[in-house]
């Protein structure tokens, strides 16, 4: 089934009670209308997109531009457009924009029992690099960190960064 048509667009402050609702609605520790204002209106290397469907919020991207790694901060769709190819169609949206902003891997933290989303990342040509104990503050669940190297969209060639000792982003 295709997905509905979707648009993305650049997140404003205006944006925020929108996203607020998409947020609560998916996860057990949502971030602050605080925490989204902090990112666009004073955090240099973040870069929000808002996914929307007749004019509404249905979703959010997020992620910090950093030299040349992109790492998506999150992202939330709507629990209405679930399983509809959206949450797909908007991680290419993010890893094409990385690509073009200058960003060569893309990285990203994913509940280690949220597999679901995991099958969609290596979909999408991120590989596991290791765990962060005890990563999410609500149950205390371990994340597992996904690379992938970003090649402009084409099909071919994405492979996992080699991410040696890296430092975090988060």
């Amino acid at each position: 089934m295709a997905p509905p048509a979707v648009s993305f667009r650049p997140m404003t402050v205006a944006d925020i009670p929108e996203v607020m609702q998409v947020e609560e609605a998916s996860f057990s520790a949502p971030w602050t209308r605080q925490a989204f204002f902090n990112e666009l209106c004073h955090n240099q290397f973040a870069d929000y997109t808002v996914v929307e469907k007749a004019k509404r919020v249905i979703g959010y991207i997020g992620m910090w531009l950093i030299v040349n790694e992109a790492h998506i901060t999150n992202i939330a769709i709507a629990p209405d457009y679930r399983g509809q190819g959206i949450g797909k169609e908007t991680m290419e949206y993010a890893m094409k924009r990385a690509w073009r902003l200058g960003a060569e891997s893309m990285t990203l933290e994913v509940r280690v029992s949220n597999h679901i989303a995991q099958r969609l990342y290596q979909k999408m040509g991120f590989a596991s690099s290791g765990l962060r104990p005890r990563y999410y503050t609500d149950n205390q669940e371990d994340a597992m960190i996904m690379w992938a190297r970003l090649n402009g969209g084409s099909d071919e060639g994405t492979t996992m960064q080699d991410t040696g000792n890296r430092n975090e982003l988060r």
